[in-house]
């Protein structure tokens, strides 16, 4: 209930007063039973444009520390973003994967739509890094069409770091259903579940023109707060 209170008198309504979106091929995404809709992740913001513009209530995998902040501000982000359809998914290990595929299947199973960022985090310099295989993995399970998406312009209207967003259009395009039938029952074949991930990105990819990383955006992020605090605090010379 209140995921509709949100989307079409609290919040919706506003997103739509601030970025404007043009929505692109909106046909592509199924009108009734279970699909995946995979896109690129650029801004805090792309959790709730997609929710805004969909005809269909779409339910997304969202990092655990959404749902943990400490006080009155984490317990009113937790309780938005759970009213807003968001699952929380502990990033943290192998184990941690396959729980969020759990949850990610239930949701497919009850027919409905499932958001995911092939990513696995925000991009923090506007570039597409490669995706990781839950995806694949889930697509296969559970024999769904994958729909990609881009969001184009939302870095620029709230990049990593900006609390209030720009007032600037975006563009939400949506592509083709992507068919994965031909691997049906090969959702254990390590090479197989690269495949059909590259290929999602590639459609993403497609959609939004946007450089393409081939690493994982979390290494980069990593090796990056590394160098930086390298930077901050060098280590002193032996001898």
């Amino acid at each position: 209930m209140f995921y509709y209170l949100l989307k079409y008198v609290l919040l919706g309504p506003l997103l739509r007063l601030v970025f404007r979106p043009r929505i692109e091929g909106l046909d592509h995404v199924p009108a009734t039973g279970p699909a995946i809709v995979a896109g690129n992740h650029l801004s805090f913001s792309d959790h709730f444009l997609m929710p805004a513009i969909l005809r269909r209530r779409i339910t997304f995998l969202a990092k655990a520390e959404y749902f943990t902040g400490p006080g009155v501000k984490g317990r009113l982000t937790a309780f938005f973003f759970r009213s807003a359809g968001q699952i929380p998914v502990d990033r943290s290990g192998k184990e941690a994967g396959q729980a969020a595929i759990r949850e990610g299947l239930g949701v497919l199973g009850r027919g409905e739509l499932l958001g995911i960022y092939p990513e696995g985090t925000r991009s923090h310099d506007g570039r597409l890094y490669k995706g990781k295989v839950g995806v694949a993995v889930m697509a296969l399970r559970a024999g769904v069409p994958v729909v990609p998406c881009a969001m184009i312009g939302t870095f620029e209207a709230q990049p990593p770091g900006k609390v209030v967003p720009r007032i600037r259009p975006v563009v939400i395009r949506f592509g083709e259903p992507l068919d994965f039938s031909r691997y049906a029952g090969m959702e254990r074949e390590k090479t197989v579940l690269r495949a059909v991930t590259d290929e999602i990105m590639y459609a993403i990819l497609s959609l939004s023109e946007q450089e393409y990383v081939d690493r994982y955006a979390a290494d980069v992020k990593a090796e990056q707060a590394e160098a930086k605090k390298e930077r901050r605090f060098p280590r002193a010379p032996l001898g």
